[in-house]
This record gives C-alpha cells, sequence and structure tokens, in this order.
C-alpha cells in the first residue's frame, strides 16, 4: 500500500502562484510515474503533469510553461503553478502509477479568484 498525502492548496488571485506538495509513504518501491491531476465537479480527472522515474516530464497543453512538477529523493513530488488562473480552479489529487497499480491521495483544492 502506499498512502499519498496533498497540501499546499488554497485560494490564491489570478496571476499568482501556489506550490503543492505531495508526501508519499509505505510501499513505494519502483514506480512508473507520480503526477499531479485535477478535476472540477461534473468533468472527469484530468492529468495536470508527470515525471517518471528517470525524471522525464510531461504537462497538459494548458498548464505548459507556467506549471512545474519536481520530486526529491525523499518520496515528495511537488508541483509548482506561477501565472495561475480561474480556469485553474480544481481539486488537485497526487497520483503514483506503478503500472499494476495506481494511488491516489484524497485531494486539495485551489481555488484562483479574485
Amino acid at each position: 500500500q502506499v498512502q499519498l498525502v496533498e497540501s499546499g492548496g488554497g485560494l490564491v488571485q489570478p496571476g499568482g502562484s501556489l506550490r503543492l506538495s505531495c508526501a508519499a509513504s509505505g510501499n513505494i518501491g519502483s514506480f512508473m510515474a507520480m503526477g499531479w491531476y485535477r478535476q472540477v465537479p461534473g468533468k472527469q480527472r484530468e492529468v495536470v503533469a508527470r515525471i517518471t522515474n528517470g525524471d522525464t516530464t510531461n504537462y497538459a497543453d494548458s498548464v505548459k510553461g507556467r506549471f512545474t512538477i519536481s520530486r526529491d529523493n525523499a518520496n515528495m513530488v511537488y508541483l509548482q503553478m506561477n501565472s495561475l488562473k480561474p480556469e485553474d480552479t480544481a481539486v488537485y489529487y497526487c497520483n503514483v502509477d506503478k503500472g499494476y497499480v495506481g494511488y491516489w491521495g484524497k485531494g486539495t483544492l485551489v481555488t484562483v479568484s479574485s
């Protein structure tokens, strides 16, 4: 089992920045990728950014150039979000993809509003 705990969400004005953190614990072992997803009510959860175990990153087109995903050797994964827009408002979820199974955190709410 893998446990994921997200933090760092909150209310921010358009154009502002937030940094999300995800602490992974438990049987992390080898994994294919860690990532951030987001979901708004009535819509499907969508990928925001992923980072592989080889540190290859990929981003949704809507966040390229504004968001940066990173991880460290302490099983932490981060999402630096700059130039935030109202359409970035969502619950953000951390994910660990082990190929045969995926794990999710409970999410952290990001609200971008003036």
